[in-house]
């Protein structure tokens, strides 16, 4: 902690202690360090943590952090991958794991108002007591966050037929540097009322304000659920039975691919289901809908994966067996760090038309850098591929990120994106100027100056510094 904070601190301790409660207020290191991590495994301990109940506290505290110009960083469950919650400048981390509430859902209004601490599984679980459903699934969702999730628009299996997380987003109730609150949107499906500025906070990453209210749309819950689980002998047939499905006007829940390398991993790691040794690509398919439109659908899609020669294809006969299929999705990335004690996680997205061109230039790359490995696997139904690169030593990392750079400017150059769903954060704030030209970058950040003029809001994340 440095000395200017530290002192900032001290003469801010009572004024947090009564605003909050002493018990929310966590100054010592062992609660701290608790609060230093997430998902990209970086390490920076902030000075203090606090843990509000309410919007007016989130309110309170953001007024005297601007006022004596404290960093604060939003925190939902710390899932993320690319530093989105990670304290780098030290300061305030906010903790909203007390902010959990479903608020309402309105079954006849298809919606529900959540605070931001709410799990999403938990929101997808209750709603589904009034057959309904909230369809972002990001793999993080059994402990991820709404509030985390509406930070970095997450994405997920269901992305292709049901969208992202900006998709389902009505409205927010923000707090914003200052600590005034504003309110965005409608808890209306439609509404088209002057500048659209959910959309501009959603994907914020904690940047530009603090959401304390959450207004999601709902949908029906689909009747069935289908799951095929299809081995090919290369990736080639797989991308083209995927290209098939969608041509033939068929539009999965779900369609996953897993590449060779990633299935060399899986072989025997805590799953059921074994796999042929001359498997080298795997779709895992998802259907739902009615029952009898699902029964149509799957079968038409058996037909596809039959006639692109397939060696094998395994329909769940039951929720158990669906499980077991997932499974073999599931245990990708633990089992990654089975053959490697470290891994960057890209989340690249291109066109669809483009998929088995980055695949193939990715392979290309890797010849490159024989001493690293790489597994890809992941959303192949939208573009989304999850491509890893591992490495066993960490003085490897420079070579890694420089294998990074090639495939992410091959990214680019296909018409795709630097990140389909996992964020910028401070991983891949660098990365930004490949795909975001100067003056679409200059509005950005003036658009973070307006709304954040003294910087507090989550400082050195998404833009280069």
């Amino acid at each position: 902690m440095s000395n200017a904070t530290q002192t900032k601190l001290h003469r801010l301790t009572d004024e947090l202690n009564r605003l909050i409660g002493k018990e929310n207020v966590l100054y010592s290191l062992e609660e701290r360090i608790c609060y230093a991590y997430d998902g990209s495994k970086q390490k920076c301990i902030p000075d203090v943590v606090l843990r509000p109940q309410d919007t007016q506290q989130v309110s309170g505290i953001l007024c005297l952090a601007n006022e004596y110009k404290i960093p604060v960083y939003p925190r939902g469950a710390g899932s993320g991958l690319t530093g989105g919650s990670v304290p780098i400048q030290s300061g305030m981390v906010l903790d909203f794991s007390r902010m959990n509430q479903i608020l309402e859902i309105i079954p006849e209004n298809l919606t529900a108002t959540v605070e931001p601490g709410v799990v999403t599984h938990t929101l997808q679980s209750e709603v589904a007591k009034h057959k309904l459903f909230y369809p972002p699934d990001p793999a993080s969702a059994a402990f991820s966050t709404l509030g985390g999730n509406v930070a970095e628009c997450s994405g997920g299996i269901t992305g292709l037929k049901y969208g992202v997380t900006r998709d389902y987003i009505l409205s927010l109730e923000v707090v914003l540097a200052d600590g005034s609150i504003i309110h965005t949107g409608r808890k209306t499906l439609k509404s088209v009322t002057g500048y659209d500025l959910t959309r501009l906070f959603v994907g914020s990453e904690g940047t530009l304000g603090v959401f304390t209210q959450i207004t999601v749309k709902l949908l029906p819950l689909p009747e069935k659920i289908e799951t095929l689980l299809a081995f090919f002998t290369t990736p080639e047939q797989a991308v083209r039975t995927a290209n098939q499905i969608i041509l033939n006007n068929l539009l999965p829940r779900a369609l996953e691919f897993i590449d060779k390398s990633s299935i060399d991993c899986i072989q025997g790691y805590k799953q059921e289901f074994q796999i042929p040794k001359d498997v080298h690509a795997i779709l895992l398919i998802d259907i739902d809908g009615k029952e009898t439109s699902v029964n149509i659908e799957t079968s038409l899609i058996e037909r596809i994966i039959t006639e692109n020669q397939a060696l094998k294809v395994v329909s769940a006969k039951n929720a158990k067996e669906r499980d077991i299929l997932w499974e073999v999705r599931r245990a990708i990335s633990p089992a990654l760090y089975t053959i490697a004690a470290f891994k960057i996680n890209e989340d690249i997205c291109v066109p669809r038309s483009q998929i088995l061109e980055i695949l193939q230039r990715i392979d290309e790359i890797h010849k490159r850098y024989p001493s690293l490995k790489v597994a890809n696997f992941g959303h192949i139904g939208d573009g989304n591929i999850h491509v890893n690169v591992l490495y066993k030593e960490k003085d490897q990392q420079v070579t890694a990120k420089r294998m990074i750079e090639e495939i992410l400017l091959n990214t680019i150059e296909l018409g795709g994106t630097i990140s389909g769903e996992h964020g910028i954060g401070n991983v891949k704030s660098d990365f930004m100027p490949l795909e975001i030209p100067p003056h679409e970058l200059r509005i950005m950040k003036d658009i973070k100056q307006l709304l954040d003029p003294n910087g507090i809001l989550n400082p050195g994340k998404m833009f280069p510094l």
